[in-house]
This record gives structure tokens, sequence and C-alpha cells, in this order.
């Protein structure tokens, strides 16, 4: 009698333990693998990403599990991460959109030099122009969570650039297409690279310059590796534009209560507050710069409309080649520039 009462109760115990898991398997029944390019410390994934990833866990009951893969971990290289997207190799991938140059050409408005003044306001306009224009046209195979632009971008180079005659010939970095035109149209040498091999390239002296936000400088150590920085007044010389963006058929498979868990995070606000985060992270590292003791170059007005006369044959080159493609290239320029407008603080 006393080993049947045992039986039973390890058959019970053994039942507890097996709806224990059963209950942590239906509590967590989707895991999700978020991929990129920087490293885990860096502002994006820090202060973005990672608050996204935990406010979508936490909107789901903690059934969804998202997995973060930084750094490139799940393989291959940035310019790849679109395509990891949309084959699946990963579920959620964040990247810059002119690593696959010409391929979403809408989103190049946002990047047409000048254009961006508040990255708050840009953001939000490259959302609704993205839900109007993009969604169902370059992003069509698909899910995008999040449409967002950084900070002003600038010049850091191992040689003072105070004036466009001081850029002729120097080797610098660019991170697009649109980005590498304006650098040949200023007299520089332009070369095309992913971020995360800025510091590589400094430090080997395959470049001499770089066009960054300030606030990846830090995770780059770029005051390191050169002393000098190229601000443009209160005006940004450039911008990037950035998705956040999922498998379309794993989004589609999930319960709709899972669905909105990921769309309450996501769109139009979450597009802002990414923006705005990074334009704000610009502030620290600036500081670091400075003391560090390096040479911040802070141009004029009469200065930067220099640059901005060298650079307009990039928005009739741009024009011409969204004509070839059968977009109207002059309405969605004023479109981008009236709603900056509408939403710059």
């Amino acid at each position: 009698m006393k080993n049947r009462f045992s039986n039973l109760a390890g058959l019970g115990a053994a039942l507890l333990v097996a709806s224990s898991l059963a209950t942590v398997a239906l509590a967590q029944d989707v895991t999700l693998k978020m991929h990129q390019f920087l490293p885990p410390q860096a502002n994006v994934p820090k202060l973005v990403l990672d608050v996204w990833a935990d406010k979508v866990e936490q909107s789901s009951g903690n059934r969804i599990k998202i997995n973060r893969f930084p750094s490139m971990q799940l393989g291959g290289r940035p310019p790849e991460l679109m395509d990891q997207a949309i084959d699946g190799i990963a579920d959620i991938i964040w990247t810059v959109v002119g690593y696959t140059p010409g391929r979403y050409p809408r989103t190049e408005v946002f990047e047409l030099p000048f254009m961006m003044t508040d990255a708050g306001a840009a953001s939000r306009a490259y959302w609704q122009m993205f839900d109007s224009h993009m969604k169902d046209t370059e992003f069509k195979n698909l899910k995008i969570l999040g449409t967002w632009v950084h900070g002003p971008g600038l010049v850091h180079s191992k040689e003072p650039v105070a004036s466009m005659t001081d850029l002729a010939g120097v080797k610098i970095r660019g991170g697009s297409r649109m980005v590498n035109k304006l650098l040949t149209k200023l007299g520089a040498t332009p070369v095309g690279m992913p971020v995360p091999a800025v510091s590589e390239g400094l430090s080997k002296g395959v470049i001499s310059a770089t066009t960054i936000p300030w606030e990846v400088t830090t995770a780059l150590k770029v005051p390191e590796l050169v002393k000098n920085h190229t601000e443009f007044s209160n005006k940004a010389l450039y911008t990037l534009t950035f998705v956040l963006a999922m498998n379309k058929a794993k989004f589609d498979a999930l319960p709709d209560d899972l669905k909105k868990a990921i769309d309450d995070n996501s769109g139009e606000e979450f597009s802002v507050f990414a923006g705005t985060t990074m334009a704000e992270a610009d502030g620290p590292a600036r500081a670091k710069a400075v003391a560090m003791g390096n040479n911040i170059i802070t141009l004029s007005d009469a200065e930067v409309d220099k640059w901005r006369v060298a650079s307009q044959p990039i928005y009739d080159e741009w024009i011409a080649d969204m004509k070839g493609r059968g977009i109207d290239g002059p309405a969605l320029i004023s479109e981008a520039q009236a709603l900056i407008k509408k939403y710059s603080k």
C-alpha cells in the first residue's frame, strides 16, 4: 500500500511539473530573433531597440520573447539585413535603408542635403510618407514597425575641415548613395562603408574622415581616432533613414492579440521616439569630444550657404532619377519639406 501511495505521489509530482512546463510554454509561446549591426552598448540598441522589445514583451503578457542579436551575430553583413528579414533568417531587423542603394528610392527624399532640421519632425514625416507612399510599393514585402532618422550629420576628420576646399580629395566615409553623391559634389572622395567599419577604416588609414552623427561616435571611439569635428551651425548637412522591419509572414501568422502587442508599440509615435532619442544622444557624445580637447569647428551661416549651393544639383539629379522610376520627385520633396516644417518645434 505504501508503495502504491508513493507511486501516486510521484505521478502527481510529475503531472504538476508537466503542467508547470506547459504553463510556461503557453506564457511565452512566440520567440522572435531581432538582428542588427551595432554592439549592444551603443545608443540605438540600448535606448531604442531594447526599450521597444521590452515593451512588446510586457504588452504580450510575456507570450512574446524577443532574442536580441547585436553586431551581426546571426551572420552576414549589414547590407544583407533587409533580405534577412524578407527571407526569414531574422524575424526583425534594424538597419540603415541606404545600405541597399537605390532599392527603396522614396526614402531618399529625407537624405537630400540640408533637408532634415529636426529629427523628431523628420521621423514623423517619414512615417506618414511611408504610410501613404511606401508601404504598398518598395516595402510591400516587409512589415515595417518604425521609420526614423538620426540627428544632424556632420564631418569628423583627422585634418580640420573649415571650408569646402578643405574636403578636396579627402577620403571620407559616406553612409548611403545620397551622402556619397553629396560628398562628391563637395570635392571629397567618398568611400562607402557600413558604420561598424568606420573605426578600422580610420585606424588603418583607409579613410581620413567620416560622416556620422555625434551619438554613434562614442561606440566607435571616433573622438580618439580623429581630433576635428565640423558642425553646420544649427543645420544638418545630411541625415540617414532607418527602418525597424519584420518578416511579413511571421507577423501575419501571429494571433491577433500578439499582433496588437507589436502594433501598439510600433508606428508613428515609436518612430518619433526613436528619432528624438538618437538626436538627444548627440549632446553627451559631443561633450565627450569637448572634454578630450578635440577641435570643434562650427561653420558660419555664410559658409554653410556655400555648401548648400554646391549641393543643390543633387536635388535635380535625384528628381531625374525618380522620374525614370515613375516617381514624382518634386511632389515628394514638397511634401517632406512641408511636413518637417509642420512638426518642427
